[in-house]
């Protein structure tokens, strides 16, 4: 049980994405389990975050509340209005509020258009950006500081997760009708991606300024390559943070902020250091001792070299997939189970950032030299890289070897993570990363390219990883892997063992919270300094 702070009572975070409601990537994860982190140290949690078009108020047991305003959104030249009402659920003692406004409820993915949407729109784009993503950022932020105003709650912080949030830090300095309401409150920005396209900025600058509300002046001092970046907006307000050590390390002291468009050294110019908290994780929310609530067939346990269930839970989930039991996945390919034959998995978005380009070009290589190994992959992502991974499953020769399932299901992914051997996180980059983490509690041991958050995987000892962004690295590490597993299953049964040990010892979240209860603390005393 995490100590109890005396000092800080209260936090608000802001948020586009949240575990079991709406989510992306690792945001959301971060954001559930941190609240409720937050939330067992005593501490008073509240959330804020969209009501997109494909959440159920119903299923999700959502309950009105007595919230209903206008927020100015004001567009160049023209002064606007948008109507907004707010929804809440309970879940422990993790207060959330959904911002219900048009904008949000036409929506039916977080930050990308759908099939569905570009059959409705030919100009929406399956898998393209939100035409008004901005607005929906600072339509969430101004929500968010009215409800604390109408709700009397002066948070001793606001932690505003990535860039999508991190103009909050801004508006409350230099807003009339905000600056004296929140002088008393810190803010906190963490950065989950500081990749080009993932800054959330924008180029009309006049718009920005029309919308946000923001002097001129901010505007002007907030630009990274000629646009209004909301991570150098906040950079004269807030503490700002990454979620690794590595990560933030090599944002501003490599040539790898080259990926950032140079945010890392930007912010590093202005004379600001990015703090590294690596992400942490609730093993019991992963657990393969508890299956009906990861929606496994049966119990296994890394920990007690119990893997005669993981075996079972493989077979079930190859069988499943070739009967095409999954609506919410598209499947390509097919496998044929065959007890003793490892099984390669990849969970994720299906990007060159994610790296999958590199491993289509190491599979291709791979496969035609060693046919005693699987391939099992659940994601979406490019267009030209799903048709590669599903020309790859289609070859005759890799027939009864290989699928590759469209879409995402949260239970099937932890299906995957339990069923598999080796989970194979190529990425080119990697702010943190938490699928390793899920994998290693399911006794999937992680094959991954040594960048960003990636190095707490320690090769040979809880994972295997290489250094080098090519396939000829990856298809080094991946028969190392397949040595081990056919040569000397102790080690590597040593290996997934250690992998429990080392996240229970160093990466649950109550115990990263006291890192965020000192940047915290930190934001706190830097509202003396900037008045």
């Amino acid at each position: 049980m995490a100590k109890k702070s005396s000092e800080i009572k209260n936090v608000w975070m802001v948020t586009r994405e949240y575990d079991g409601l709406a989510g992306a990537g690792g945001v959301k994860d971060v954001c559930k389990q941190l609240s409720h982190a937050l939330a067992r140290a005593g501490i008073k949690i509240t959330v804020v975050m969209p009501l997109y078009g494909m959440m159920n108020k119903e299923r999700l047991n959502l309950k009105p509340t007595a919230y209903s305003f206008n927020v100015r959104m004001d567009y160049t030249g023209e002064e606007r209005q948008e109507e907004v009402c707010i929804w809440k659920l309970t879940q422990g003692n993790v207060r959330i509020l959904f911002v219900d406004s048009a904008r949000f409820s036409e929506k039916k993915s977080v930050y990308t258009y759908t099939a569905e949407e570009e059959a409705q729109d030919p100009s929406h784009k399956q898998g393209g950006g939100h035409y008004d993503y901005f607005a929906m950022n600072v339509l969430l932020q101004k929500v968010a500081l009215e409800l604390m105003i109408y709700m009397d709650e002066r948070p001793e912080i606001i932690h505003c997760q990535d860039g999508h949030t991190a103009i909050i830090p801004a508006i409350i300095r230099e807003v009339d009708g905000y600056r004296a309401y929140f002088a008393g409150t810190g803010t906190l920005v963490t950065v989950h991606n500081a990749g080009v396209g993932y800054h959330q900025e924008v180029g009309d600058l006049l718009f920005a300024r029309a919308i946000t509300g923001l002097p001129g002046y901010v505007i002007e001092h907030s630009l990274l390559h000629n646009a209004f970046d909301p991570f150098i907006a906040a950079a004269r307000y807030a503490v700002i943070n990454t979620v690794s050590e590595n990560y933030a390390r090599e944002l501003q002291e490599t040539e790898a902020d080259r990926l950032t468009g140079w945010l890392g050294h930007s912010l590093k110019s202005r004379g600001i250091v990015l703090e590294g908290v690596t992400n942490g994780i609730d093993p019991e929310d992963f657990d393969p001792e508890k299956p009906e609530k990861l929606g496994i067939p049966v119990a296994f346990s890394p920990l007690k070299d119990d893997f005669q269930g993981k075996e079972i839970c493989k077979k079930t989930l190859i069988e499943d997939v070739n009967k095409r039991k999954f609506e919410k996945v598209n499947a390509m390919g097919r496998i044929d189970y065959a007890a003793g034959k490892p099984l390669l998995t990849m969970v994720g978005r299906l990007t060159e950032q994610k790296g999958v380009d590199i491993l289509v070009r190491a599979l291709q290589m791979l496969m035609p030299k060693d046919k005693e190994f699987q391939v099992l992959i659940l994601g979406s992502g490019s267009r030209h890289i799903e048709n590669s991974l599903a020309t790859l499953a289609g070859l005759p020769e890799n027939r009864g070897r290989m699928a590759v399932l469209f879409g995402y299901d949260p239970v099937l992914a932890n299906q995957i993570y339990a069923a598999g051997d080796f989970f194979v996180i190529p990425s080119q980059y990697e702010p943190c990363g938490l699928t390793d983490f899920m994998a290693q509690l399911m006794g999937n041991v992680p094959i991954v390219h040594l960048t960003g958050g990636l190095v707490k995987v320690s090769d040979g000892q809880t994972g295997f990883g290489y250094t080098d962004h090519n396939p000829e690295a990856l298809v080094q590490t991946i028969n190392k892997a397949l040595a081990i597993y056919r040569d000397t299953p102790a080690v590597l049964r040593q290996i997934q063992r250690k992998a429990v040990e080392t996240i229970d010892s160093h990466y649950t979240w109550d115990r990263v919270l006291g890192r965020y209860i000192s940047l915290y603390k930190k934001a706190q005393n830097m509202i003396k300094l900037i008045g």
